[in-house]
């Protein structure tokens, strides 16, 4: 889950109680146990929230909890913790937002998708909020609903990335020439990118190109990260049989 939240802390400045100031401490010093060992991190707020810790001490144990990557009881307590009456407003689409990436995680596509959605009530120029729920109907495989959310995206921030994640979904849609536009574009921005060459020798593939998957598959065995390293083999291996 990419979305920590110290904007959290705000809870404690809008009502503060007696001892605020300890509790703002203690809510950074979870926060960033959460981190460094996140078993320590939830045994604090457990005890914490027993004796009355509140949002803070909730959203600790929930961070805490994806540092143990027990992601679905992170995302649902994010989720509980976005509609709790005790949040203020301002606050509830930053917690939802990271409810959608725990059940991300968790491969959890419509729940993701769902408290995204909830999120960008709030923030609907966010186009980190769009290109997950691309990625939640990707988990879908809601191909036309991911390309319109990556449309968004897009639309508020041109990334690479972004790019590439569009033309995966332009490639189950069979689109093959937007998705090729948009990996050459990806491509000109960060060449030899690992991601956009693998994604690319796939569209070759698919497109009876195996001359060509078989350069942009190696060029993304040697650049790519381990992930795209095993997906270009695996592509590699297929065009051989």
């Amino acid at each position: 889950m990419t979305r920590a939240a110290p904007l959290l802390l705000t809870m404690l400045v809008l009502a503060p109680p007696a001892g605020a100031d300890d509790d703002s401490a203690h809510y950074s010093r979870c926060m960033d146990q959460a981190v460094r060992n996140s078993a320590m991190a939830l045994a604090d707020a457990t005890g914490w929230t027993k004796a009355g810790g509140g949002a803070p001490a909730e959203h600790c144990a929930a961070r805490a909890l994806v540092g143990l990557k027990r992601y679905e009881e992170a995302a649902a307590r994010l989720d509980a913790l976005a509609r709790g009456a005790s949040t203020p407003s301002g606050m509830r689409g930053e917690i939802f937002a990271q409810a959608g990436n725990a059940w991300l995680l968790a491969g959890k596509g419509a729940k993701a998708a769902a408290s995204l959605r909830a999120a960008l009530v709030t923030s609907a120029g966010d186009a980190d909020l769009f290109a997950d729920l691309g990625r939640a109907d990707a988990m879908l495989r809601n191909w036309k609903d991911a390309v319109l959310d990556l449309n968004a995206a897009i639309n508020l921030r041109r990334d690479p990335e972004l790019l590439v994640l569009r033309a995966s979904a332009y490639r189950a849609l069979k689109d093959y020439r937007a998705a090729l536009t948009d990996l050459n574009a990806a491509l000109a921005a960060r060449s030899g990118d690992g991601s956009a060459l693998l994604e690319r020798g796939l569209l070759r593939r698919d497109m009876g190109d195996v001359g060509g998957a078989r350069t942009d598959l190696t060029a993304a065995q040697r650049n790519g990260s381990p992930v795209v390293k095993r997906g270009a083999i695996e592509a590699l291996d297929a065009l051989k049989e």
